[in-house]
């Protein structure tokens, strides 16, 4: 779970067994729960047919911005706590 797709991030899966009313009613097979990013509150439903993975480069990308984006994070708490004189900065 949480493979990033050109959709959003795989929460989960379902099989939907053919012959059942799932299946008739959403096709049959594997069905991923997908989240269009981190801060959605939002679901979507996709047949395994439907998902489309991310190109390597597409996937460097997103992490690549996900890393900086946490390393700024870092550097913000670090310098609150050298203003709070309580932490060392160091590291």
């Amino acid at each position: 779970m949480d493979q990033r797709t050109k959709d959003g991030i795989i929460l989960g899966l379902q099989y939907y067994p053919n012959g059942t009313e799932l299946a008739e009613q959403f096709g049959g097979g594997w069905r991923y729960a997908l989240m269009p990013n981190k801060n959605s509150d939002e679901l979507f439903h996709f047949q395994e047919s439907q998902i489309q993975p991310l190109s390597p480069q597409e996937l460097f990308s997103q992490i690549r911005a996900e890393i900086e984006f946490y390393q700024q994070q870092i550097a913000i708490r670090q310098q609150q706590l050298g203003a709070l004189g309580g932490g060392s900065t160091n590291g």
